[in-house]
């Protein structure tokens, strides 16, 4: 027998995407501004009542401890990862369930879908994408023909995710610029070896996902392409000098800085700041990645859960937001850490909710570029084909 409660959360999102269309569809025979579709839920901003803090589940489905921690603490979204994802109607339902505790069909609901290894919904969920290291290889055979397939990734993005499932922020583009001798952690998920490059793909990546109508989350500020470590296992430590991170690494991040959102590395930069990793470090928010890079942007931690970053998780929360993060991102959805977490992080105001509102103006306008899907696949497919 079905579940009431998820019976209950088809209806209501149903009932939201009916709505909504009605609505647009309305306005756009009458000539008139577009309404914002999350009116069908609640006029009242999300981030008026937010933390500072973005959250995993634990399963398919929320728990009832979830469902009234979430309700209680608040977090500004939450990311979905492989434990999360099922079969479609299931992602569906999960979705919609976490934008009815959120309060609005704007919710920001986040996934790490590159491409290659780091895709977290699966054909036949979603179609498989090549890595950004695949399209940076079209593009230096063809500048015009590497633009136009990054562009077209990040719309067919849109289409897998936003269309599909509800889902409205990806954390893409990766903009940082492989060194050799790196590990693998970021390997092919680099566009290019130069941050010209790098930045022009990441770019138009970007671009396309918000015309899709989804918000992109540019990483890992100020770069993780020296990591010759596995950040998820331990923290790397990065030796270069400021010179040669001015010259390769900052490249696409200062090129890229109007972005609406980005994501920190846990990374130890020995010339910066010796004792901190970027995520917990002022000096490297506010001179690197607010000052010279000029980044003003929503600012998320990457994972706090990582084993990069040692201590307490809370602590770990609240040193990150006191040295400049907008939101500490936590992904395991392990109840013991996400209550610490919670109870570290200030409730999201000033210029961190100036940041956070405005960054979501892109999900709430909407696409902004409509066109024939299966079109634009198979351009996509076809723009690969041409590369020997």
């Amino acid at each position: 027998m079905r579940n009431p409660e998820v019976g209950r959360r088809k209806l209501l999102r149903d009932a939201l995407t009916v709505g909504a269309a009605a609505a647009l569809t309305r306005a756009g025979l009458a000539g008139l501004p577009l309404p914002d579709p999350s009116d069908a839920l609640s006029r009242k901003p999300i981030m008026s009542s937010s933390k500072s803090w973005i959250a995993g589940c634990s399963g398919w489905s929320l728990t009832s401890d979830e469902r009234a921690f979430f309700r209680d603490e608040r977090p500004w979204g939450f990311i979905l990862f492989g434990r999360n994802i099922g079969e479609a109607e299931q992602v569906r339902e999960l979705v919609a369930e976490l934008k009815e505790i959120g309060g609005r069909e704007t919710v920001p609901v986040l996934v790490d879908q590159e491409g290659g290894r780091v895709q977290r919904l699966r054909p036949p969920l979603s179609p498989r994408m090549p890595p950004s290291a695949e399209i940076g290889r079209v593009y230096a055979a063809s500048r015009e023909d590497g633009l136009r397939a990054a562009w077209l990734q990040g719309r067919l993005l849109a289409v897998d995710l936003l269309d599909g499932y509800g889902i409205n922020v990806d954390c893409i583009p990766c903009l940082d610029v492989l060194q050799p001798g790196a590990h693998s952690v970021i390997g092919d998920r680099s566009y290019a070896h130069d941050g010209a490059s790098v930045a022009a793909l990441g770019g138009a990546a970007a671009e396309g996902l918000s015309a899709g109508g989804m918000l992109p989350v540019m990483k890992h500020l100020p770069g993780h392409g020296r990591s010759e470590v596995d950040s998820h296992l331990e923290l790397p430590r990065v030796t270069a000098s400021v010179e040669a991170l001015r010259h390769d690494d900052f490249v696409p991040f200062q090129a890229r800085r109007t972005l609406p959102a980005g994501m920190t590395a846990h990374l130890l930069f020995e010339a910066i700041d010796p004792e901190r990793p970027a995520t917990l470090s002022p000096k490297i928010i506010s001179e690197v990645i607010r000052g010279e890079l000029g980044f003003d942007g929503l600012l998320m931690t990457d994972d706090m859960s990582m084993k990069a970053l040692q201590g307490e998780i809370g602590e770990l929360a609240g040193r990150a937001i006191a040295a400049g993060c907008d939101l500490a991102l936590h992904c395991n959805g392990d109840m013991a850490e996400m209550r610490s977490v919670a109870a570290a992080v200030p409730e999201l105001s000033g210029r961190s909710l100036e940041r956070a509102e405005r960054a979501l103006d892109i999900v709430r306008a909407g696409p902004t570029s409509r066109g024939d899907a299966a079109a634009w696949r198979a351009e996509f497919e076809a723009l690969f084909g041409r590369v020997s």
